[in-house]
């Protein structure tokens, strides 16, 4: 009795020569992939000779194998001796060290027609015999070519595995992203509600009526030229300010134009019908320039809504102080939008800075920026709210905020 290969590199072969026979009888192309079902026709051919070699060891010469119990009260794939599809797509793929008998037994019949006791009592495929020198050739072929077929079985299992690997840790590392993502985003959340409740930040949704009541262009009077010190004619001078206001998420964004320079900034409702006005020099460097404070009631009754401030006196280098005004804000009304008007004819003119507002409906609307006389706007609620009584100096000082009695005694 001659020595017959075992393991990976006889079941290997054994399984290649039955994938070309089964070709070869019916015609059906076997895809070798990772699918088992692909494989499931061929176990079912060969679980048919598997049932039988308990009864037929003798006819077969296949080693003796012990009765099914139940051959008669099971099918497919429950029989004792069945084959799977995926017993032979891990066997073809050389994942299998120790293939089982009775499929090794199926396979040397459904090709030899004898088990493979049998067999190798008398082989007739000399590649299935045991080599004692690897360079002696076989009567088909030689062992280099069949260790050439094994090696290219090898590498795509290889490469198969290390897929398979690869995949794995991508999978790990998505999962283990994931988490990370996860965790922050949580960390990030309670971070913001830490800081919403820390600073206030959008303590009250506004209703519906307040963001339609605040949201829009407006005129805002200021008194601050009052306080600067560097202009002599500063007596009842004001300044008024034009502002587009836009809701966004919980909150107002704003742009305000003024004679000299603009501001930006945000609103936000504190509660009902109270608003805190936040704002900044508008400039071309990334820092905070004058900031600003302002409460307003939205739902005052009267035709001008006055704001309290913590502002400056937008002078000159020092001379720029803190101080406390009283603002009038006016709305123009809603939607179009606000662009400065640049290099017209009209700058010249009027020595101003002019903003024009184009409404929804098309039409234009100027507005001439300048610091100009409180008398001359001949508002008598305005001149009330807004002349040097409304000014409060950080530090008491005479002569800096100029009345009539200051001027008849000059």
């Amino acid at each position: 009795m001659k020595n017959i290969k075992k393991g990976k590199e006889e079941i290997i072969y054994l399984l290649s020569k039955v994938l070309e026979k089964y070709k070869s009888e019916t015609g059906i192309q076997i895809i070798q992939n990772t699918n088992r079902k692909n494989y499931e026709s061929l176990a079912i051919l060969l679980s048919d000779i598997s049932k039988e070699l308990p009864n037929k060891h003798e006819e077969w010469g296949n080693e003796k194998y012990s009765q099914d119990l139940s051959p008669n009260t099971k099918d497919y794939p429950y029989r004792k001796y069945d084959i799977t599809g995926g017993q032979i797509k891990d066997a073809l793929n050389g994942i299998v060290s120790n293939p089982r008998p009775f499929l090794v037994d199926a396979c040397y019949i459904y090709l030899f027609g004898m088990g493979r006791k049998r067999f190798a009592e008398n082989p007739v495929d000399d590649k299935l015999i045991e080599q004692t020198n690897p360079n002696v050739k076989n009567t088909t072929g030689n062992i280099e070519e069949d260790s050439h077929k094994l090696s290219k079985i090898k590498n795509r299992n290889k490469k198969k595995s290390i897929l398979i690997i690869l995949g794995i840790i991508l999978l790990i590392s998505i999962s283990f992203y994931t988490v990370c993502l996860y965790s922050e985003s949580k960390k990030l959340s309670a971070e913001w509600s830490i800081l919403k409740k820390d600073m206030n930040i959008l303590p009250y949704q506004p209703s519906k009526n307040e963001i339609d009541s605040l949201s829009g262009v407006w005129i805002c009077y200021t008194g601050s030229p009052q306080a600067r010190v560097s202009d002599p004619n500063r007596y009842h001078k004001i300044v008024p300010n034009i502002l587009s206001v836009e809701y966004k998420n919980g909150y107002f964004l704003f742009n305000r134009y003024g004679a000299s320079f603009d501001h930006i900034g945000y609103m936000q409702f504190e509660s009902p019908g109270i608003v805190s006005i936040h704002s900044r020099v508008k400039n071309n460097a990334d820092v905070t320039e004058s900031p600003r404070h302002s409460l307003m009631n939205i739902f005052d009754d009267s035709q001008y809504l006055t704001a309290i401030s913590s502002s400056w006196n937008f002078d000159v280098g020092n001379k720029n102080k803190i101080i406390g005004i009283r603002e009038v804000y006016q709305k123009l009304g809603s939607g179009g939008s606000l662009k400065e008007v640049i290099n017209e004819v009209e700058n010249a003119s009027c020595q101003c800075k002019i903003i024009r507002w184009q409404k929804e409906n098309g039409e234009l609307k100027s507005y001439y920026l300048k610091n100009e006389i409180l008398d001359s706007l001949k508002l008598p609620e305005m001149q009330s709210l807004i002349d040097e009584k409304s000014i409060l100096l950080m530090k008491p000082q005479q002569g800096i905020i100029l009345s009539k009695d200051t001027l008849l005694q000059n």
